[in-house]
C-alpha cells in the first residue's frame, strides 16, 4: 500500500499548504513571450497562462488534397529554458477547436489541433494545459481522455485544466432577451458533470473555473467545492476602484473567492489592465489570501493535510508512538473541557461542608502521557477538593513518562496502573471514570467496548466522563476523494478493497449535499443486561442540488458532562479544537442526484468476538451493493 497510509497524525504528507496565493496572469495574444514573463514575475505573479499555438498562425480547414506549405504552427522552445516552460507557463489550446461540431471536417480538424498542440505541450514540459470547455463534450472527453492515457511517461507531466464559466453565456444573456424562455436551465455544472463522467473520472483532468459578473446561488457555488478546481479565474472587469485608486472585488465576490482560496485553489487574472498595474491584482489576491489563513488556526495546523487519507487509529491492538500523543496534546481546547467537566463533576460529588474531610477516586483510562491526569489535579485544586487518581495505560512506553511524571510532579497523588483496563482488578470503585477513547466516527476506536470492560469498578452512583456520544453521518461530493480512494488499490487485492475502507480526512475539497443526521448513540455507564454494542440504522437525506455522491462523511458529538461537549459535527464544530478530522466511507460507484431526491442510505455497526466492523450501501435513488460484508475488507480488532 502506498506510503502515504499510517495511523492517524502519525504520518506527514510531503505537500505543505503554501503560505501565500499561487496567482498568475493571463495573456490573449503576447507579441513576445520573454517579455510577457518578465511582466508577470516583475509584478510578482507565479504563472503566466499563453498560447500555445502563435496568434498569427492560421490553419486550413478547406480540406483540400492540394499540399501545404510547412510552417511552425508556434515559437520555437529555445525561447525559454526548460526550467521556465516547466515551472512557470500554463499552456493555452486554441479556443476555437470543437470536437463536438455537427461538420465532420471541422471535428477532424480540430482534433488534429488538439493533438499538435498537446503534444507540443508534453514536448515543453509544461506543468498544466488551459482547455475551453463547450456543453455538448461526450467526442471530447473520449478524445482528451485517451490522449491522456495514451501519452508516453515523459509527455504525460501537464495536468489539463477545463475552462468554463460559472454561469453560462446563454442565462447571462437571457437576463437582458424579452423573448428568452423562461426557466431555461443551462447549469455549466452539468457540462462538467457529463465531460467528467464520459473521461471516467480521469484525475489529471480537472477545472479551471471563471468568476462572472453574477454569480448563482449559494447551494451552486458550494456545489463547485466538491470539484477538482485547480485555477479560479478572475476577469479584470470584476474589479471595482476604491478611493485610493485601487482594484477591489464586490463583497459576493469576495466571499466566493475566499471559499475557494481555503481549497488551495490558484488563481488567473485575466483581461485588459484597467488598473495602474497589473502588481495590484496580485496584492490585492494575496492580501485575501492572509486574511483568511490568519484567523484559522485549525487551517493553520492542517496545512498539508488536507483531503489526504489515513487509516483511524487502532489503539487497541497498537501501542501509539510520541509523535502521536504529541501531537494530541497541543490541542487547546479538548483539555480545557475536560478540565472543566471534571470540575463540574468534582464539585457535584463532593458538597462544601464535606471538603475537608471526603477524598473521591478519579480514574483515568487510558491515561496515555498524562494530559488528563494533569487536567483531573487543576481541577481539583480550583475546586478545592481532595481527589485520589489513578492512571491506567496499557502502553509501556508511555508507562514510563507516567512514572516519572508521578515521581518528578504528582507525587503519592497519582497511582500509576500499567495493565489494559480490561483486565485491571482495582482496588477500589471510583467515583468519576475519565477517558479519551472517542475516534472521528465516535465509536470507532472502540470506545464502547473498552469502556463496558471498565465499568465494573465505577460505583453505581459513579459519573462516566465522557457520558455520552452521537456518531453523524451526511453525503458528500468530492471527485478529488474518489479519485484518492481509487488509486489507493494494493496488488494482491480485490479491486473493491479501498472503497470497503473508513479513511480519517481533513476534508477541503468536498460538498456537503445534505445535513449530517444523528446515527448510532452511546451512552455510559451503560446499564443494559445483555450489553449490545451493534447497531443498525436506516437515514433519509433530502438532495439540495443537482450533484454526484462520491460517499459520506462521518462526525461526532460528545456530552462530557451536564452542558460541557466536545463536537466535529459542522452545525456544532467546537471552535479551535482539531484532536480529530472527520472520516470518510466512500462508495465503489458514484450515484448521481437530483436536486429533491430522497437519499437512503443502511449503515451497521457489527460486532462478534474478536472484531468490530462497519457496513453500509446505499438503496434510493439507486441501489448499491453492501460496503464490506461481514469484514472483508476492514475492521477493528478487540
Amino acid at each position: 500500500m502506498k506510503q502515504k497510509f499510517g495511523n492517524a497524525f502519525t504520518c506527514r504528507p510531503t505537500t505543505k499548504m503554501a503560505k501565500r496565493v499561487s496567482c498568475g496572469l493571463d495573456f490573449i495574444s503576447p507579441a513576445d513571450i520573454t517579455n510577457a514573463l518578465q511582466i508577470a514575475t516583475e509584478s510578482k505573479y507565479d504563472f503566466a497562462a499563453l498560447p500555445i499555438a502563435h496568434p498569427r498562425h492560421k490553419r486550413d480547414f478547406s480540406g483540400s488534397s492540394q499540399p501545404r506549405r510547412l510552417t511552425a504552427f508556434t515559437r520555437a522552445d529555445l525561447i525559454l529554458n526548460s526550467s521556465d516552460w516547466s515551472t512557470l507557463i500554463v499552456g493555452k489550446i486554441s479556443p476555437h477547436i470543437d470536437l463536438d461540431h455537427e461538420d465532420k471536417l471541422l471535428r477532424q480538424e480540430s482534433e488534429k489541433v488538439l493533438d499538435q498542440e498537446l503534444s507540443f505541450a508534453g514536448h515543453l514540459g509544461l506543468p498544466a494545459v488551459f482547455v475551453p470547455l463547450r456543453k455538448n463534450n461526450t467526442n471530447f472527453a473520449r478524445v482528451l481522455h485517451n490522449k491522456v492515457l495514451s501519452s508516453p511517461l515523459n509527455q504525460a507531466r501537464y495536468h489539463v485544466w477545463l475552462h468554463l464559466p460559472m454561469i453560462s453565456p446563454k442565462v447571462e444573456a437571457s437576463q437582458f432577451e424579452r423573448d428568452g424562455v423562461e426557466g431555461e436551465v443551462d447549469d455549466t455544472w452539468h457540462w462538467w458533470n457529463n465531460f467528467r463522467c464520459t473521461a471516467n473520472f480521469e484525475k489529471k483532468l480537472s477545472l479551471a473555473l471563471e468568476l462572472t459578473a453574477d454569480l448563482p446561488d449559494a447551494e451552486d457555488i458550494e456545489r463547485w467545492l466538491g470539484e477538482p478546481i485547480k485555477c479560479l479565474v478572475i476577469p479584470t472587469h470584476l474589479f471595482m476602484t476604491n478611493k485610493k485608486g485601487f482594484p477591489v472585488l464586490p463583497k459576493a465576490h469576495q466571499v466566493a473567492i475566499r471559499q475557494f482560496l481555503r481549497q488551495k485553489t490558484q488563481i488567473l487574472i485575466t483581461g485588459a489592465q484597467r488598473h495602474q498595474h497589473y502588481k495590484h491584482y496580485q496584492q490585492y489576491m494575496e492580501h485575501m489570501w492572509q486574511v483568511g489563513y490568519e484567523s484559522d488556526p485549525v487551517m493553520q495546523f492542517a496545512q498539508g493535510y488536507e483531503d489526504f487519507l489515513q487509516f483511524p487509529l487502532q489503539p487497541l491492538m497498537d501501542n501509539l508512538e510520541s509523535q502521536t500523543y504529541e501531537v494530541f496534546e497541543k490541542d487547546p481546547v479538548k483539555y480545557t473541557e475536560y478540565q472543566r467537566a471534571m470540575y463540574l463533576a468534582i464539585l457535584d460529588k463532593v458538597p462544601l461542608e464535606e471538603k475537608d474531610t471526603k477524598v473521591i477516586t478519579l480514574m483515568v483510562v487510558g491515561a496515555g502521557r498524562g494530559p488528563l491526569v494533569r487536567a483531573a489535579l487543576t481541577a481539583a485544586e480550583k475546586a478545592d477538593r481532595r481527589i485520589r487518581v489513578y492512571a491506567v495505560e496499557k502502553n509501556p512506553n508511555a508507562i514510563v513518562t507516567l512514572q516519572c511524571l508521578a515521581d518528578e510532579e504528582w507525587g503519592d497523588r497519582v497511582t500509576i496502573v500499567s495493565c489494559d483496563m480490561r483486565d485491571w482488578d482495582a482496588p477500589e470503585k471510583a467515583d468519576i471514570l475519565v477517558s479519551e477513547l472517542l475516534g472521528s466516527f465516535g465509536d470507532n476506536e472502540l470506545s464502547p467496548e473498552c469502556l463496558d470492560g471498565a465499568q465494573k469498578f465505577l460505583k453505581d452512583d459513579g459519573i462516566s466522563i465522557p457520558s455520552s456520544y452521537t456518531s453523524f453521518l451526511g453525503p458528500i461530493q468530492s471527485s478529488k476523494l474518489y479519485n484518492e480512494v481509487r488509486s489507493c488499490r494494493e496488488r494482491d487485492k480485490p479491486y473493491f478493497t479501498s472503497f470497503e475502507m473508513s479513511y480519517v480526512v481533513h476534508f477541503r475539497n468536498r460538498t456537503e449535499l445534505a445535513d449530517p443526521q444523528a446515527l448510532f448513540t452511546f451512552t455510559h455507564p451503560n446499564r443494559e443486561t445483555p450489553i449490545d454494542n451493534s447497531r443498525y440504522e436506516v437515514r433519509k437525506f433530502p438532495i439540495k442540488c443537482d450533484s454526484m455522491l462520491h460517499g459520506f462523511a462521518g462526525y461526532f458529538e460528545t456530552v462530557l458532562y451536564k452542558d460541557v461537549m466536545l463536537s466535529i459535527n459542522p452545525a456544532t464544530h467546537s471552535p479551535g479544537m482539531f484532536s480529530w478530522f472527520p472520516v470518510l466511507f466512500p462508495i465503489q460507484n458514484p450515484i448521481s442526484l437530483k436536486k429533491g431526491d430522497d437519499l437512503e442510505i443502511h449503515f451497521w455497526r457489527c460486532v462478534n468476538r474478536t472484531h468490530v466492523w462497519y457496513e453500509w450501501c446505499v438503496t434510493k435513488p439507486l441501489a448499491s451493493a453492501i460496503h464490506n460484508p461481514l469484514g472483508r475488507s476492514h475492521n477493528i480488532g478487540l
